[in-house]
């Protein structure tokens, strides 16, 4: 019923409740609380699994549209060069806690998002530890590093962040410049796009996209030291810049680093 196959069975002969009852039961609690979208996070062995749960979802009174489940698929661990055995028959396998305190949080974070749910994911874990640019998170997090050194820099010599409204912006002519404006538009689309989609995949790449986007103006051009109208426009991008990269991290739980 409800789009499922067959009737699924709540209380065994037994008077004991399935495994599908505590489900039904955990869903139902979920809505009563108020709750009109319903998430689930469930790996991609469980794919059979979807139809019975919409179906008790339409049986509770709600459309089967009000629950979504994301399936998530497997994790291959690759370590110098090679496959890192898992089995759980053979009690072969790397814990989260043991991946954590070998690669960081951030870097686990970065890379688990760095695919949509529905991809599988090749986790490098020398990559992931590499203090390199080959490394995305650390790549992205050495833009913040940059940014906060060339404010401390200003600040050492004495040079004010202007209000923005009485900057010279159109002092920002290069293709460098016009590059990270363009890209920094983007910020608010890829938010959205984000959230709609349930894909936290999007902000991953769009955060690479702004830090390759930032260093390829930092490694162009010089912030200070030129007339202060120029200054004080390239300190207003990047100051726009950190405002928009923070946000990211923020939403990311990812750590902005100053130093690096």
């Amino acid at each position: 019923m409800f789009g499922d196959e067959k009737d699924r069975v709540l209380i065994k002969s037994n008077g004991e409740p399935t495994y599908f009852a505590s489900d039904v039961a955990y869903h139902k609690d979920k809505f009563d609380r108020g709750f009109d979208l319903v998430i689930d996070v469930w790996g991609a062995d469980h794919h059979g699994y979807v139809p019975r749960m919409k179906a008790a979802v339409q049986a509770l009174g709600k459309s089967p549209d009000a629950l979504q489940i994301l399936l998530i698929q497997f994790v291959s661990l690759i370590k110098g060069g090679k496959l890192v055995p898992m089995s759980t028959r053979a009690g072969q396998f790397v814990t989260l806690r043991e991946m954590m305190d070998e690669v960081g949080v951030d870097a686990m974070r970065y890379f688990f998002l760095m695919r949509k749910c529905d991809s599988h994911l090749d986790f490098d874990i020398d990559l992931a530890k590499s203090a390199s640019t080959d490394n995305p998170v650390y790549y992205v997090q050495y833009a913040s590093a940059r940014i906060h050194s060339i404010f401390k820099e200003a600040a050492s010599r004495g040079v004010a962040v202007v209000d923005p409204e009485k900057v010279e912006l159109s002092m920002l002519s290069t293709e460098e410049e016009k590059a990270l404006i363009k890209c920094l538009a983007r910020f608010p689309e890829e938010i959205k796009k984000a959230a709609n989609d349930l894909a936290p995949h999007i902000l991953i790449y769009y955060v690479y996209d702004l830090a390759k986007a930032f260093h390829s103006f930092y490694n162009a051009h010089r912030v200070l030291g030129e007339e202060n109208s120029l200054t004080n426009a390239r300190l207003t991008l990047v100051r726009a810049v950190k405002v928009v990269l923070l946000n990211i991290l923020h939403l990311l739980k990812i750590n902005a680093p100053e130093v690096m």
